[in-house]
């Protein structure tokens, strides 16, 4: 493993469950509703949500006074990818 963002993001736990939440909700989220999903505070998910912005996994579509977050393809890949290797810490608990 080098010095890859992607890589640092998703070996931590939050961030992995919250764009796994996002992929499960079929289309539009709110972050305050996936920081209560996550377990994690609002302003701790938005960091998150940013840098998941910055390396195009979301998008934000600004509406109001809220942000909708909606994920992109390249965000679905990492999702699924990301869904299968918890499959397989899951499979390996069970041993």
């Amino acid at each position: 493993m080098g010095d890859n963002k992607l890589e640092n993001m998703f070996l931590h736990e939050k961030p992995a469950r919250l764009l796994i939440k996002i992929k499960e909700g079929k289309g539009t989220k709110y972050a305050s509703v996936l920081a209560k999903e996550v377990d994690c505070t609002y302003s701790h998910c938005i960091r998150i949500l940013q840098e998941m912005e910055r390396l195009g996994l979301v998008s934000f579509k600004k509406g109001g006074r809220t942000k909708r977050i909606t994920m992109t393809k390249f965000g679905e890949d990492i999702a699924f990818a990301l869904e299968n290797v918890f499959r397989l810490f899951d499979r390996s608990n069970k041993r």
